[in-house]
This record gives structure tokens, C-alpha cells and sequence, in this order.
């Protein structure tokens, strides 16, 4: 009697919540938008032919430094338009990234695909010459999160990854011993 009570109990419950989650869901937005900046005290060409070859944000972009045994895999020339940068790991999922236009010495747009997902995020990363011997680095990513996954924009700030990245690119470029 007990037993039956508490089951009814329990699901009533679990199916409260999943109505409450789909209507939050509901109502949050869809769209996202996140970005990273940073000064580096380097020439504009040597932070931009580094930012351009997509390979090099293994050493900056945080998610590289989740997990160990990312499979990666390339389909192209890095740094040129066309460029496809595929990876897939347990803690960061699987997508890719393609290289979509060049600005030189000023900008790089790039799509990503999260999760085989058909439509893409636009990414770009720009650099702005502040001085000879100084650059300022925006990292930029605008998508739209489907429903109901963008109930995890609750839980998750990609603005703090973005930052990380940019503060992580900074510090890979300002080592003393670092050339292209």
C-alpha cells in the first residue's frame, strides 16, 4: 500500500520536473553569443599567422586542455579557406570547424559544428594593431542552441571559455622563447 503511494509519489515528481525544465526551456533564449579579448605585446602579423592555422588553438583553446585523447583529424591546408578541423573526445563531444574566410592580418570567420549538429555557429577571431609591438585579439562565436538544450546556458557561461582561451593565447605568445 505504502510502496504503491511512494511510486506514484516519486514519478508525479520526476514528471513535474521534466514539465518545469521543458518550460523554462521554453522561455530562455535560443540564441548565444560569447567572446574573449585580450592585448598581446606582439606584432599584428606574428599574432595573426599564428590565430589563422586553427591547429594552433590546441595550445589555447580550453577544451584541448580537458582531455588528453582528443581524436583530431584534418581535410586541407591550415590556414586557408577551406581548412576542416574535425576532433571528438568523451568530455568534449565531437565536432568540426571550417575555415570559411580570410581577412588578412585582420580577420579569420570560421563555422563550427557541435555534435553533427546541420546548422553552424559563426566564430571569428580578429586582431587589431594597437601599436607596432602590440595587438588586441577578439575571439567571437553567435549560434542558436536548440530546444531544450538551451536550458544548459543556465549552467554553463561560454563567455568564461572564451576569455580563458584569449587569456590562454596571450600567454603562449608572450613566452620569451616563442617563433613562428
Amino acid at each position: 500500500m505504502y510502496m504503491k503511494k511512494f511510486i506514484k509519489w516519486f514519478f508525479g515528481i520526476i514528471i513535474a520536473l521534466i514539465v518545469l525544465i521543458l518550460i523554462v526551456a521554453a522561455i530562455l533564449p535560443k540564441d548565444f553569443h560569447a567572446e574573449g579579448t585580450t592585448t598581446i605585446n606582439k606584432p599584428n602579423k606574428v599574432v595573426f599567422d599564428y590565430v589563422k592555422h586553427l591547429k594552433n588553438q590546441e595550445n589555447y583553446g580550453v577544451w584541448f586542455r580537458l582531455e588528453d585523447n582528443i581524436k583530431k583529424n584534418y581535410q586541407g591546408t591550415d590556414g586557408t579557406v577551406g581548412f576542416i578541423y574535425i576532433w571528438k573526445g568523451d568530455k568534449v563531444g565531437e565536432g568540426k570547424q571550417v575555415i570559411t574566410k580570410i581577412e588578412e592580418g585582420k580577420r579569420i570567420d570560421m563555422d563550427l559544428f557541435f555534435n553533427n549538429a546541420p546548422n553552424a555557429a559563426n566564430s571569428y577571431i580578429s586582431t587589431e594593431e594597437i601599436s607596432p609591438n602590440k595587438t588586441k585579439v577578439n575571439w567571437v562565436i553567435d549560434g542558436k542552441m536548440p530546444y531544450p538544450f538551451n536550458i544548459m546556458s543556465l549552467f554553463y557561461a561560454m563567455n568564461n571559455d572564451f576569455e580563458q582561451g584569449t587569456a590562454n593565447l596571450k600567454e603562449v605568445l608572450e613566452k620569451e622563447l616563442f617563433q613562428i
